[in-house]
Formats: C-alpha cells, sequence, structure tokens
C-alpha cells in the first residue's frame, strides 16, 4: 500500500473547524477513561478472526464482560465518528470512552507507548497511512468477517491495519452562480472568471497541496512530477479565474468562493451552509488520502476492540463515514451489493472508478517543486 498524507494535511483542517464543539461534546465521555473495565477473556488478545472466538455471539458476550473500549483521537464531527460512536453503543451496550480527539497520527501511537499497562490506553487507532505503515509493532493481526470485500490494495495482508475511509478532491460549485463544471479545464472558461479558489496554501496545507495533485492527475501526469497541476494553475491565474483567497465553510456561504478544489467531504460540509452548493467528483484519476484502522496489541479491552472492527467494516457503520462525505473503503462492494447508501453516495459527488495515492517519496518531491514555483502563481 502507498503512503499517504498524515493527519496534518488532511484531518487537522476539518478538526481545527470542529476542535471546539468535539472538545465541549466529549467532556461527558471522558471522565470515565481511568476506570477499570470489567472481566478479560486472555484468548481475545491473541484472537486474529471472529471464528477465535467461536463466532460472532460469542465476540459480543466477551467485548460485553469487559464493558467498555477506548478510543483516540475521533473528534464527534470529523467524518461523522460521534454518530458511529453512538451506533456502537447504541447496538452492543459497552461505554466508550473517547479519548485526545484532536491527537495526530504519530501522538495516538505515543499514547499507546504512554499509557501501556493502563486502562485508559487505547484500544484502537485511526490512522494516516504513513503512520500505520511504520508503527505495526503495535498492533495486533485481526481480518473482519468482511475481509475478502475490502480490496487488496487497501489492507496490511496479515490484517494489522485495514484503511477505512478516504476523502477524493472534488469541485464543489454554487449552482445558482456557476453551470457544473464537467472537466477541470471547464474552470478556464469565462463562466468562472474570478470565482474558482482553493483550501489554502499548497506549500503549507494539505488541502490544497491535494489539489494540485489531483490536477496534475487530470491534467494526464504522474504524482511523481507535479510540473501539470502547477502549470493548469497558472493558466487559470492568468485566465482571471482562480482568486487568492483561502477557501472556508464561511466564504462559500457568503459568496465569496463559488468553485472551491477541496476534498469532497469539506465540500459536502460546506453544502450544510450554502443549499445551492453541490459537489463534483470526477470519475477519472482521483486522488486520496486513506486512514486506517489498527488494534493496539496492548490493548486493555482486546475483545471491545475487535467488535469495534467488524462494526466499523458493516454496512451500517461503512455508510455513517459517507454521510460525511468520506468515502468508505468498501463503498465498491456495498454499490455492487445493493447496501450503499445511495443518496449519501450523490451527495459526496459519486464513486470514481480508482483513487491514487501519493507515496511519501512523490510528496516530498512534490514540495520541493512546490516551495520552487507555487509562490510566482500565488503573486502573480
Amino acid at each position: 500500500m502507498n503512503t499517504t498524507i498524515v493527519s496534518k494535511n488532511v484531518k487537522t483542517v476539518m478538526r481545527t473547524i470542529a476542535a471546539g464543539v468535539c472538545s465541549l461534546a466529549l467532556v461527558g465521555t471522558m471522565g470515565a477513561c481511568g476506570s477499570s473495565g470489567g472481566k478479560v477473556d486472555e484468548r481475545s488478545k491473541t484472537a486474529t478472526s471472529v471464528a477465535d472466538f467461536g463466532g460472532m455471539d460469542a465476540l459480543e458476550k466477551a467485548a460485553k464482560a469487559e464493558g467498555q473500549l477506548t478510543l483516540i483521537a475521533c473528534p464527534d464531527d470529523w467524518v461523522n465518528w460521534g454518530e458511529v460512536i453512538k451506533a456502537f453503543q447504541t447496538k452492543y451496550g459497552i461505554k466508550v470512552n473517547s479519548t485526545n480527539p484532536e491527537a495526530s497520527s504519530a501522538e495516538e501511537i505515543k499514547a499507546a507507548k504512554d499509557l501501556k499497562g493502563q486502562t485508559n490506553a487505547p484500544d484502537v487507532f485511526d490512522l494516516g497511512q504513513a503512520v500505520a505503515i511504520s508503527s505495526t509493532d503495535y498492533f495486533a493481526p485481526y481480518k473482519v468477517s468482511a475481509w475478502d470485500k475490502i480490496p487488496e490494495s487497501n489492507k496490511q495482508a496479515d490484517g494489522l491495519y485495514v484503511n477505512d475511509y478516504t476523502g477524493v478532491v472534488s469541485i464543489g460549485y454554487d449552482s445558482s452562480k456557476v453551470p457544473e463544471p464537467k472537466s477541470l479545464n471547464d474552470l478556464l472558461d469565462a463562466e468562472y472568471k474570478g470565482k474558482v479558489a482553493i483550501n489554502g496554501d499548497p506549500t503549507q496545507a494539505g488541502a490544497a497541496f491535494a489539489a494540485v495533485a489531483w490536477a496534475t492527475l487530470q491534467e494526464g501526469g504522474t504524482l511523481d512530477d507535479f510540473t501539470p497541476g502547477i502549470d493548469f494553475f497558472a493558466k487559470l491565474k492568468k485566465a482571471g479565474n482562480f482568486i487568492p483567497v483561502d477557501a472556508t465553510s464561511a466564504t462559500i456561504a457568503s459568496g465569496e468562493t463559488p468553485v472551491v478544489i477541496d476534498w469532497n467531504y469539506l465540500n459536502v460540509a460546506a453544502a450544510k451552509q450554502n443549499a445551492n452548493y453541490k459537489t463534483v467528483v470526477l470519475p477519472q484519476n482521483a486522488y486520496g488520502a486513506y486512514y486506517s484502522q489498527a488494534i493496539n496489541k496492548d490493548a486493555p479491552h482486546p475483545a471491545s476492540a475487535r467488535l469495534w472492527e467488524e462494526f466499523i467494516y458493516t454496512p451500517e457503520a461503512q455508510n455513517l463515514f459517507l454521510k460525511a462525505g468520506a468515502l468508505p473503503v468498501m463503498a465498491k462492494a456495498m454499490t455492487d451489493d445493493g447496501t450503499i447508501d445511495k443518496a449519501a453516495l450523490e451527495a459526496a459527488g459519486g464513486l470514481p472508478s480508482d483513487i491514487k495515492l501519493a507515496t511519501q517519496k512523490e510528496i516530498d518531491k512534490a514540495n520541493t517543486l512546490l516551495s520552487e514555483r507555487w509562490s510566482t502563481i500565488a503573486s502573480s
């Protein structure tokens, strides 16, 4: 699997917006984080599938005996974690302690090290791909019941970590001000003059970096060389269509940025403040950045951790991610078997035929090129 941009480049964009709300919302659940759990069945610590428990009923029984689950880095307003947590608690009656919602992926691993042996250590992780790949010594292998529905490219072969959701770069547009763009080059047309923005500076912001990466792919380039994407934005600026405004939900709501190239889940969120705002995901050459689930090998609640993973890879939980605009890893399989939330998928911009990811080497090379060339676009 390829590495992708870690949390400061994807997750923090949305978390910064949601931080105040999420911190307050989670105060009530964090108070019990240090409390001791129930009885732990030692077999749960080494189970690599539900078969090792003797079936789902036995796994549920073991998890309910533990009585709780500790999460980290799952803010209520990030990819709908609030609803996912609530659904899990309602379904199984297991208390969820949601700790340090604003933690980065690296901080998740540090918490596992610092809290090892304590009942408030994280049971599971939600990690950016680069950190997941480099931290497998902290993970317990586990293959969920839906393993065969998860693409091979989206899971570690032994079950040490598995992708759960991704954003893809999209075009958000105010349908009352501009026509629906059908391609990247449509944005060069006169109808979009002075109307196209991105989310920040690509030398500093992950969402803006992703916009250039995606433009590179749409222009027929590869992630090994961002020149085509940078050249496109130079053309967009020359046409008078690109505006140097950092797009936010507020600028979209006010009409200051009618067209925004951004992660699809951020464009979906912006539509909550502007009923005319729509999201388009072009079907080919999508650019994404997956997050991955993993179980802490020292999880204080090992059965609950495994039951959580089973739940995450059900259509119920995967569709909750989709409701927030994030594309779940099982989207293709769910589309094929009819369990996908079609309305949520349409609002998210649709499912592209392929999603390309950048390696760390490609990211580093692109950052060097952007540092050399982007200032001429921003200032011209």
